[in-house]
Protein backbone atom coordinates (compact mmCIF):
# COMPACT_ATOMS: atom_id res chain seq x y z
CA UNK A 1 0.00 0.00 0.00
CA UNK A 2 1.24 3.71 -1.05
CA UNK A 3 2.91 4.93 2.11
CA UNK A 4 0.94 8.37 2.55
CA UNK A 5 -2.27 6.24 2.48
CA UNK A 6 -1.04 4.11 5.25
CA UNK A 7 0.28 7.36 7.00
CA UNK A 8 -3.33 9.38 6.35
CA UNK A 9 -5.05 6.70 8.07
CA UNK A 10 -3.33 6.69 11.19
CA UNK A 11 -5.14 9.98 11.54
CA UNK A 12 -8.03 10.20 9.32
CA UNK A 13 -10.07 7.61 7.73
CA UNK A 14 -10.59 7.99 3.76
CA UNK A 15 -11.78 5.06 1.11
CA UNK A 16 -9.92 4.01 -2.10
CA UNK A 17 -11.67 6.94 -3.80
CA UNK A 18 -11.06 9.66 -1.57
CA UNK A 19 -7.27 8.96 -1.28
CA UNK A 20 -6.73 8.55 -4.91
CA UNK A 21 -8.62 12.08 -5.23
CA UNK A 22 -6.30 13.36 -2.57
CA UNK A 23 -2.87 12.21 -3.90
CA UNK A 24 -4.11 13.32 -7.18
CA UNK A 25 -3.40 17.29 -5.54
CA UNK A 26 0.44 16.45 -4.77
CA UNK A 27 3.35 15.91 -7.14
CA UNK A 28 5.17 12.98 -6.75
CA UNK A 29 9.15 13.35 -6.82
CA UNK A 30 12.21 11.80 -7.06
CA UNK A 31 15.35 13.75 -5.57
CA UNK A 32 19.17 12.69 -5.17
CA UNK A 33 21.12 13.03 -2.09
CA UNK A 34 22.77 17.07 -1.74
CA UNK A 35 19.80 18.00 -4.09
CA UNK A 36 18.31 21.31 -2.85
CA UNK A 37 14.63 21.81 -2.69
CA UNK A 38 14.49 25.37 -1.28
CA UNK A 39 17.06 28.38 -1.04
CA UNK A 40 17.22 30.61 1.74
CA UNK A 41 15.60 34.40 0.14
CA UNK A 42 13.48 32.36 -1.70
CA UNK A 43 9.29 32.54 -1.84
CA UNK A 44 8.53 29.32 0.25
CA UNK A 45 5.86 27.67 -1.89
CA UNK A 46 5.90 24.34 -0.64
CA UNK A 47 5.08 21.68 1.67
CA UNK A 48 6.95 18.39 1.41
CA UNK A 49 5.87 15.01 2.74
CA UNK A 50 9.00 12.19 2.63
CA UNK A 51 7.78 9.33 1.07
CA UNK A 52 11.13 7.70 1.29
CA UNK A 53 14.58 9.12 2.56
CA UNK A 54 15.46 11.83 4.47
CA UNK A 55 15.77 15.75 4.17
CA UNK A 56 16.94 18.54 6.54
CA UNK A 57 16.24 21.81 7.04
CA UNK A 58 18.92 24.37 7.75
CA UNK A 59 20.10 28.20 7.69
CA UNK A 60 23.86 29.62 7.42
CA UNK A 61 25.12 31.11 10.73
CA UNK A 62 26.72 34.12 11.41
CA UNK A 63 30.35 32.65 11.26
CA UNK A 64 28.84 31.15 7.94
CA UNK A 65 28.49 27.56 8.83
CA UNK A 66 25.39 25.28 8.40
CA UNK A 67 23.30 25.03 10.98
CA UNK A 68 20.26 22.09 11.06
CA UNK A 69 17.07 22.63 12.66
CA UNK A 70 14.92 19.82 11.48
CA UNK A 71 15.49 16.62 9.80
CA UNK A 72 12.49 14.63 7.71
CA UNK A 73 12.19 10.76 7.44
CA UNK A 74 9.70 8.99 5.98
CA UNK A 75 5.82 10.29 6.60
CA UNK A 76 7.32 13.65 8.17
CA UNK A 77 6.49 16.58 6.63
CA UNK A 78 9.49 19.45 6.64
CA UNK A 79 8.85 23.20 5.27
CA UNK A 80 9.28 26.76 6.73
CA UNK A 81 6.11 26.92 8.28
CA UNK A 82 6.00 30.69 8.70
CA UNK A 83 7.01 31.46 5.59
CA UNK A 84 4.89 29.14 3.82
CA UNK A 85 1.80 30.18 5.87
CA UNK A 86 2.35 34.05 4.66
CA UNK A 87 4.05 33.18 0.97
CA UNK A 88 7.53 34.84 1.95
CA UNK A 89 11.25 34.21 1.49
CA UNK A 90 12.34 31.84 3.78
CA UNK A 91 15.12 31.90 6.47
CA UNK A 92 16.10 28.66 5.39
CA UNK A 93 17.53 25.62 3.02
CA UNK A 94 15.82 22.21 2.49
CA UNK A 95 18.01 19.54 1.22
CA UNK A 96 17.92 15.62 0.88
CA UNK A 97 20.23 13.80 3.30
CA UNK A 98 19.44 11.02 1.50
CA UNK A 99 18.36 9.93 -2.54
CA UNK A 100 14.60 10.62 -1.82
CA UNK A 101 10.81 10.38 -2.75
CA UNK A 102 8.28 12.97 -1.90
CA UNK A 103 5.49 14.54 -2.41
CA UNK A 104 5.30 17.91 -2.80
CA UNK A 105 2.47 20.39 -2.42
CA UNK A 106 2.09 24.52 -3.16
CA UNK A 107 -0.21 26.37 -1.14
CA UNK A 108 -2.89 27.10 -3.57
CA UNK A 109 -3.17 23.27 -4.22
CA UNK A 110 -3.30 22.83 -0.61
CA UNK A 111 -6.07 25.07 -0.63
CA UNK A 112 -8.36 23.19 -3.47
CA UNK A 113 -7.52 20.11 -1.64
CA UNK A 114 -9.24 21.19 1.90
CA UNK A 115 -12.14 22.43 0.07
CA UNK A 116 -13.00 19.89 -1.64
CA UNK A 117 -11.93 17.31 1.33
CA UNK A 118 -12.51 19.00 4.75
CA UNK A 119 -11.26 15.86 6.49
CA UNK A 120 -7.70 17.04 5.30
CA UNK A 121 -8.11 19.75 7.58
CA UNK A 122 -8.43 17.53 10.49
CA UNK A 123 -5.55 15.82 9.46
CA UNK A 124 -3.49 18.97 8.77
CA UNK A 125 -4.43 20.13 12.12
CA UNK A 126 -3.39 17.30 14.25
CA UNK A 127 0.23 17.25 11.88
CA UNK A 128 0.50 20.67 13.00
CA UNK A 129 0.04 19.79 16.89
CA UNK A 130 2.31 17.23 17.16
CA UNK A 131 5.02 19.38 15.31
CA UNK A 132 4.25 22.22 17.98
CA UNK A 133 4.62 19.80 20.43
CA UNK A 134 7.76 18.54 19.40
CA UNK A 135 9.30 21.69 18.75
CA UNK A 136 8.17 23.03 22.28
CA UNK A 137 10.41 19.87 23.80
CA UNK A 138 13.31 20.50 21.83
CA UNK A 139 13.34 24.20 22.95
CA UNK A 140 12.94 22.57 26.74
CA UNK A 141 15.89 20.40 26.41
CA UNK A 142 18.19 22.64 24.32
CA UNK A 143 17.25 24.71 28.05
CA UNK A 144 18.15 22.04 30.35
CA UNK A 145 20.18 19.57 29.30
CA UNK A 146 24.11 19.48 29.15
CA UNK A 147 25.56 18.38 25.96
CA UNK A 148 25.71 14.57 26.50
CA UNK A 149 22.42 14.76 28.09
CA UNK A 150 21.21 16.22 25.35
CA UNK A 151 23.18 13.83 22.49
CA UNK A 152 21.97 10.46 24.60
CA UNK A 153 18.38 11.83 24.41
CA UNK A 154 18.38 12.01 20.87
CA UNK A 155 20.62 8.99 20.46
CA UNK A 156 17.85 6.69 22.70
CA UNK A 157 15.21 8.62 20.99
CA UNK A 158 16.01 8.34 17.60
CA UNK A 159 18.64 5.51 17.52
CA UNK A 160 17.35 5.02 13.40
CA UNK A 161 19.24 8.85 13.17
CA UNK A 162 22.36 7.92 14.28
CA UNK A 163 22.74 5.26 11.74
CA UNK A 164 21.21 6.93 8.33
CA UNK A 165 22.50 10.57 8.75
CA UNK A 166 25.99 11.67 8.82
CA UNK A 167 27.53 12.86 12.06
CA UNK A 168 28.71 16.12 10.72
CA UNK A 169 24.76 16.73 10.64
CA UNK A 170 23.78 15.05 13.64
CA UNK A 171 26.35 17.42 15.56
CA UNK A 172 24.92 20.36 13.12
CA UNK A 173 21.33 19.63 14.82
CA UNK A 174 22.61 19.48 18.34
CA UNK A 175 24.68 22.54 17.82
CA UNK A 176 27.92 20.86 18.39
CA UNK A 177 31.03 20.51 16.44
CA UNK A 178 31.95 17.49 14.86
CA UNK A 179 34.98 17.01 16.72
CA UNK A 180 32.95 17.52 20.22
CA UNK A 181 30.31 15.04 19.23
CA UNK A 182 33.28 12.78 18.10
CA UNK A 183 34.46 13.01 22.07
CA UNK A 184 31.01 12.53 23.35
CA UNK A 185 30.40 9.50 21.71
CA UNK A 186 33.88 8.02 22.39
CA UNK A 187 33.60 8.98 26.17
CA UNK A 188 30.41 6.92 25.89
CA UNK A 189 31.47 3.84 24.32
CA UNK A 190 34.71 3.46 26.60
Amino acid sequence: MDPFKIHLNKFITVTDDEYNSIISFFQVIEVKKKHTLMLEGEICRNMYFVNKGCLRKFFINEKGVEQTTEFAIENWWITDTFAYERQIQTDFSIQAVEHSSILVIDMERQEELLQKHPVMERYFRMIYQRAYAAAERRIRYLYEMSREELYMHFSTLYPWFIQRIPQYLIASFLNLTPEYLSEIRAKLRS
